[in-house]
């Protein structure tokens, strides 16, 4: 055999032989080749995501206990997990063992029908009826029942019709009946009203389901009048605060490497650096707040669904102090625990909802100062283990609702019993060391809590005043003689709330510093800017019509100079870095926008657009606001702009952004489409839009859905003035012009809105006349009740309705205003005259009283000589 040449291809002579790769070189290559591969496949793992349109839907508890048990374990039991549940042996609480429970001389029999639990009860028709109790809600301090109405026989399972919340409640911890009246509500109540427990403020599903259950749809038909709510679950679960789950758990499922890198987890981030986002996931319930769109995902910015309430005069006290059920979101916005990151979940575990620690250690866990600086009585002043030693008991001092439901005030805050002394605010110090012995036996037995001494002295009950006065004075001095130089004296913005809710002239100037305060906390700055319209709010009218209309030039820039003026504090908040500062700030420019139903002429419109411009200049930005809050408010104020006047101010592209904030603030109204309150606004902004049939139709909803609500009655009675008003001018043309079957068609047009419009406020009288018997002392509702009773040709009763809101509200320069003009029509100048005199009092610096008071002057007769 031949030897083979070297370098040869065996399989082609002649050919140089192949070299062979080292045997390292091919385990490099492969290796190389198995990275790459892998990075790729990691690659890939990273970069796949889910498609950005993809809509997680809500799973159930049920695939969340499959990997999250320990959290599950935690979360069964809690309140969250007990807040509503069908009426069951296991889950019913209350003694239904046929027994009696007598209020008001009502005698209700709560017993059992085999396995239905029963209630036999007066109905919305003021007879005793049997009614089954179908769910439960809470479990304690109370556990309240439930009944359904108004069931259609085809309504589907999974749908839920009217649901009524019975007043007679089970004590939990005390284990019997009670009943649970309305806030300051002692009376019997009557069967048709909306207070007794067949009423609209007993109804679960526009009142309580919202918060109570996951995924809640309310769907009322407002033409049908009937409910056909739906949850996903009937309790607060898993994804009431993470959000809906299938992203979640599709990527769990699919065992990647990393989680989506877009989504993450597929849920909300509840544990960033940043406490916003779980402070206002918990704050969507937790809050009293407006709804102002649909379908809010934990986690995102509050502001793009909810609008929190404010510091106002009904719920918190000057200083901030909860006052009424606020739901702690808008004392916590007040506290130094919040600005400075403090989440919920560092006190409470998110799963069981109780308090991570016992006692003082929930705070000094985190406040671990040298020497327990703050638990010890040279800090707090008191024995070691009593009352006066818990932290909460100086910092968060409780107010019992519901009757048996104690909640802390969440704002955190140092006891003032210095602000106590000078504006009546409470103070944790006088609440703990008030001496109710020194009261008479039967007023003790009415004053169970501080929040019931507070009442009383606003009151005017003169001895629980000077109690309070003694103990409030009494704990300032202790507090100076405790702590000497470190006795807070800093700026507390009760300083300026306090003085301006009593009208205070004064305080309009501190107001607008405290507006642009950004030291201040943003609930603070905007309540500022909402307390500012208490400042000329008709005079603002009167210098519009002097910008539009005045004779001369110079008149008409005196009159925006001063407008400007006006605008001035709330130019500023709209820049604010707060969306609650810049919604407060959009809402002021509300009363600036006049409203022109008719057409304008050339010059008209050149002058409406002239002083339109700046407002429009001020107000267009927030129509692209990140907040949708704000640009709803934007869409709702800019909506009264006169059609005309829109091409000329707005670009195409902000004219589609004020249409599209216009359909969000109507959808955001239409989920209470079964209030009227709802349906009245709704008929406002048609009406501002000068779409009046729409009004119309908007109004007839709001009277169907609560026929005893005052508003649209009177709404829609002023829009069938206005059409008489204009189908007379036309009957009027007719006649001119010698149609006569115009003529007739348009005086019966005239006739037949006036008579409606005569009906409706005889109506709406009645309904008013209601409200003033009811609530005496509240002068907005007598100032109501009067302009009603003087539009229905009862002046004398007017007047005394106008006085009193006047002489329950004497700085109120608008109720003080309505009767001067009263007297004006009346030709009764010399009352009018001298209440003119009390209103430029009020506010020396506007010349437009003056004016009013000359005008007044001119008019009254001139005296006749007189006899010898």
């Amino acid at each position: 055999m031949s030897k083979r040449p070297s370098g040869g291809n065996p399989e082609k002579p002649g050919t140089s032989p192949r070299r062979r790769l080292p045997a390292a070189l091919f385990v490099f290559l492969g290796v190389t080749s198995l990275v790459i591969l892998a990075g790729g496949i990691v690659l890939a793992d990273w970069w796949i995501a889910l498609p950005d349109d993809i809509h997680p839907q809500y799973v159930g508890r049920g695939k969340c206990v499959e990997c999250h048990q320990s959290q599950a374990h935690l979360f069964e039991g809690s309140h969250h997990d007990l807040a509503m549940d069908r009426a069951a042996d296991d889950t019913v609480l209350g003694d239904f063992n046929d027994v009696t429970f007598t209020h008001h001389d009502v005698v209700s029999r709560l017993y059992r029908d085999g396995k239905r639990f029963m209630i036999n009860t007066e109905g919305p028709d003021g007879e005793m009826h049997d009614y089954e109790v179908k769910y439960v809600f809470g479990v304690t301090p109370l556990q309240q029942y439930m009944v359904e109405f108004d069931r259609p026989e085809d309504m589907p399972e999974d749908e839920i019709a009217r649901l009524q919340v019975l007043r007679i409640s089970w004590d939990t911890l005390k284990k019997k009946w009670f009943y649970l009246p309305p806030p300051d509500v002692d009376e019997k109540l009557s069967p048709d009203d909306d207070l007794h427990w067949t009423g609209i403020a007993q109804r679960w599903n526009n009142m309580c389901a919202d918060c109570h259950s996951t995924n809640l749809h309310k769907n009322f038909d407002a033409k049908a009048g009937v409910y056909h709510t739906t949850f996903s679950e009937i309790d607060v679960s898993c994804e009431a605060c993470h959000g809906p789950g299938s992203n979640h758990v599709k990527l769990a499922e699919e065992r990647l490497l990393f989680w989506d890198r877009k989504q993450g987890y597929g849920l909300a981030e509840l544990k960033g650096d940043k406490n916003e986002p779980q402070v206002e996931t918990c704050a969507r319930c937790h809050s009293r707040r407006r709804i102002v769109h649909p379908n809010y995902r934990p986690g995102s910015d509050y502001y793009t669904c909810f609008n929190n309430e404010l510091l106002m005069e009904n719920t918190y006290h000057a200083d901030g102090q909860i006052l009424d059920e606020v739901y702690v979101f808008g004392s916590f916005l007040q506290s130094k625990m919040y600005h400075k990151g403090i989440k919920c979940s560092d006190c409470h575990d998110p799963h069981s909802v109780k308090l991570k620690h016992e006692g003082n250690k929930v705070c000094t866990s985190c406040h671990q100062h040298p020497a327990a600086k703050y638990d010890t009585p040279a800090h707090h002043r008191h024995n070691t283990g009593s009352t006066g030693a818990s932290c909460v008991e100086c910092h968060m001092p409780e107010t019992t609702y519901m009757e048996v439901d104690p909640r802390r005030d969440h704002s955190l805050r140092v006891p003032r019993p210095d602000l106590s002394v000078k504006f009546g605010t409470p103070n944790a110090c006088t609440r703990c060391h008030l001496e109710p012995e020194k009261l008479p036996t039967e007023k003790r037995e009415q004053l169970t809590q501080y929040a019931d001494w507070l009442r009383a002295a606003v009151g005017g009950d003169k001895q629980v005043q000077d109690e309070l006065d003694r103990v409030d004075k009494w704990a300032a001095d202790a507090c100076l003689e405790w702590y000497g130089d470190k006795t807070p004296k800093q700026f507390h913005f009760a300083e300026v709330l306090a003085p301006a809710r009593d009208n205070d002239p004064a305080a309009e100037d501190p107001l607008r510093k405290l507006a642009a305060n950004r030291e201040m906390p943003a609930i603070v700055r905007a309540t500022a800017v909402v307390e500012l319209g208490r400042y000329s709010p008709l005079v603002d009218n009167i210098y519009i019509e002097q910008a539009l209309r005045g004779e001369s030039t110079e008149d008409r820039k005196n009159a925006q100079r001063m407008l400007q003026n006006s605008l001035q504090p709330y130019q500023k908040a709209l820049d604010d870095p707060d969306p609650q500062v810049r919604a407060a700030a959009v809402a002021h420019y509300e009363p600036f926008i006049p409203t022109s139903p008719q057409p304008l002429q050339q010059e008209q419109l050149a002058r409406m657009i002239g002083y339109l411009r700046p407002l429009v200049v001020d107000l267009a930005p927030r129509l692209d606001d990140e907040a949708r809050a704000v640009r709803v408010e934007a869409g709702r104020v800019m909506a009264r702009l006169p059609l005309e006047v829109v091409g000329h101010l707005l670009s195409s592209e902000q004219r589609d952004q004020l249409q599209q904030a216009i359909e969000d603030f109507k959808t955001g109204i239409l989920l209470d489409n079964d209030r009227a309150a709802a349906h009245l606004t709704l008929g406002i902004l048609y009406e501002n839009m000068g779409q009046d049939d729409l009004a119309e139709r908007a109004y007839l909803t709001g009277i169907r859905v609560e026929p005893r609500t005052v508003g649209p009655r009177g709404n829609l009675a002023a829009l069938y003035d206005r059409r008489a008003q204009a189908a007379d001018q036309r009957a009027r043309s007719s006649a001119q012009q010698g149609d006569r079957d115009s003529m007739q068609f348009f005086a019966e047009e005239m006739v037949k809105n006036q008579q409606a419009a005569a009906q409706l406020r005889a109506e709406e009288l009645e309904l008013l006349e209601r409200d003033a018997r009811l609530a005496p002392d509240i002068a907005a509702v007598q100032y109501r009740y009067g302009l009603s009773l003087y539009l229905n040709g009862r002046g004398a009763e007017a007047e005394a309705a106008l006085r009193r809101a006047w002489e329950l509200e004497p700085e109120n320069a608008q109720f003080l205003s309505a009767l001067i003009a009263m007297y004006q029509q009346q030709e009764r100048y010399r009352e009018a005259i001298d209440l003119a005199r009390k209103l430029l009092e009020l506010e020396p610096d506007y010349p437009v009283y003056q004016r009013w008071l000359e005008e007044l002057q001119s008019q009254q007769p001139v005296a006749g000589p007189t006899n010898p």
